[in-house]
């Protein structure tokens, strides 16, 4: 199955929106500034990098805009990015439109598959140190995958220690449940603030257990904050809460 969804596209204020049919935003890019993240949840999901420095290898499951992989490209260059997407149509609107650069074979690969299918496989066992899942349909009411199944294959495709980033819906009745499921394979799991638009951010670790200081915790953040132009500050308070840092 290829999945062509009708992609659609809006702009306001400087701002470009990709939409899969739908009032709902699949994705943004300033026009003036393609290398910034304009969504709130999208920084959310740079929130690893509390806790790991950029790892040798990134995967990101779903495309969208193409917002993470182009942050990720330009900035962590030591770092090996795949991207995973199973429609063409949204590849060649990434391209044509939202400035994603073309695979080179090296430091950034896009792979034609289905997401559950890809992380499942052998080969990609603990070979990546971040999976970043953000995976919608056009509806927009759910995650595409979500299955139990699903998040033993993200885990199993971690190295250790490593991390796994999940965009859910939390105003959303699957937010629980798949909560819940995570929770069921991840040791530690982290919810960040739910956002305006209803996206809510969960971390999950894989690993020993996380121990860090306070201060530890917000000298990361300042220096997160003062390079990439993220809310790391934000996030530290709400781990610090999470996980009683002191």
């Amino acid at each position: 199955m290829d999945p062509q969804p009708a992609i659609t596209f809006s702009e306001q204020d400087g701002i470009r929106f990709l939409h899969f049919g739908s009032p709902w935003v699949q994705g943004a890019m300033r026009l003036a500034d393609p290398l910034s993240l304009e969504l709130a949840y999208v920084k959310d999901m740079m929130a690893w990098l509390l806790f790991l420095d950029p790892p040798p290898r990134i995967l990101q499951l779903g495309l969208g805009a193409g917002s993470l992989t182009r942050f990720c490209h330009r900035h962590f260059r030591g770092s090996e990015v795949t991207v995973v997407e199973i429609s063409r149509s949204v590849i060649d609107a990434a391209h044509q439109w939202f400035k994603l650069p073309q695979a080179d074979g090296g430091r950034l690969d896009i792979v034609r598959a289905d997401a559950g299918i890809y992380v499942a496989r052998p080969r990609v066992k603990e070979r990546f140190g971040v999976i970043q899942v953000d995976l919608y349909d056009q509806d927009a009411a759910g995650p595409v995958l979500d299955s139990a199944a699903f998040y033993r294959a993200c885990h199993a495709a971690l190295a250790t220690p490593g991390v796994m980033v999940v965009n859910l819906f939390g105003r959303h009745a699957s937010f629980q449940r798949s909560l819940a499921r995570i929770g069921a394979v991840f040791d530690q799991t982290i919810s960040l603030t739910r956002r305006d638009e209803g996206n809510l951010v969960v971390l999950a670790l894989k690993g020993p257990p996380l121990r860090m200081t306070r201060r530890e915790l917000f000298e990361r953040a300042d220096a997160i904050q003062a390079r990439y132009s993220l809310p790391a500050r934000g996030w530290a308070k709400t781990v610090r809460a999470a996980l009683a840092v002191s």
